[in-house]
């Protein structure tokens, strides 16, 4: 590929995460990065293994609670000057890496738990990120997925805003336009695809598309409310899926006891009635 094809790449990616961290800064991104900061939260700390990666959004320390030894942040980003190019001051135990989303630096089959914050929304090829994931995921590892959800409230208000832009308006969108965004039910069919299983599923951010934060802090309300009536409409999706392969071979404890069995003496009935071995 030459650098004339390049460029224009970097550049589209580039003005992506500049859309992305920019509407990050407003209230609704603030309350959007809360919640999402807190369902990581929760749903990392119980995942075990060794090799955990964070591919995008460096403003979510999405790996902070989680016990893995060896952990990577990485971005697909153009790098800028400086040390901290990945939008963060690096944490500690945690390593910060440059590396296409589609094109990992990892061996097949090397991580236990990779963590994909809205970098399919932003992702070129977001198919071929996913079959990327899926290469440098061992058998029984997991990925975790966030992503807006085009049924939400907010998701609608984002369509009002495009088909505006459609008559010529020029009022400001209220979702970023960083990409497209990919339905929950839409991206359980890709997963299907490349022999993952769902394990685990949540929506939030059921406010309003307000853009004050202190509006939205009134409806927090409806949080809980939301997940328990209405659970597919929230602004956000988290998605965990694991890995399945099939035709897997019994390994360890499991693969001794079968061997144990297999030989047992076995006792059958001549036609006088007598056992022989």
């Amino acid at each position: 590929m030459d650098d004339q094809r390049l460029t224009p790449l970097a550049s589209r990616a580039q003005s992506r995460h500049d859309a992305l961290r920019r509407w990050l800064t407003t209230p609704p991104g603030r309350y959007l990065l809360a919640w999402e900061q807190q369902c990581m939260d929760q749903a990392v700390p119980d995942l075990f293994g060794f090799h955990a990666l964070q591919l995008g959004l460096p403003e979510l320390d999405a790996l902070r609670m989680n016990r893995m030894p060896h952990r990577w942040c990485a971005s697909d980003e153009p790098p800028s000057d400086g040390p901290t190019h990945l939008g963060m001051s690096l944490r500690a135990a945690v390593i910060g890496l440059h590396c296409e989303a589609d094109a990992l630096p990892f061996a097949n089959a090397s991580l236990d738990l990779v963590v994909l914050p809205h970098t399919l929304e932003l992702a070129a090829d977001p198919h071929r990120t996913l079959r990327e994931v899926e290469r440098v995921l061992m058998p029984e590892g997991r990925v975790v997925i966030l992503g807006f959800n085009p049924l939400s409230l907010w998701g609608m208000r984002q369509r009002v805003g495009l088909w505006r832009r459609r008559l010529g308006s020029r009022g400001p969108l209220f979702l970023p336009q960083a990409g497209e965004t990919i339905g929950y039910w839409r991206l359980r069919d890709w997963l299907r695809l490349l022999s993952f299983e769902v394990e685990a599923g949540r929506f939030g951010c059921f406010s309003p598309p307000l853009r004050r934060y202190r509006w939205l802090q009134r409806f927090a309300w409806m949080e809980d409310r939301g997940d328990r009536w209405w659970p597919v409409f929230g602004a956000v999706y988290l998605l965990v899926a694991v890995k399945r392969v099939r035709g897997m071979r019994l390994v360890g404890l499991a693969r001794r006891e079968r061997v144990k069995a297999s030989k047992a003496t076995a006792v059958v009935a001549n036609k006088e009635g007598l056992e022989v071995e």
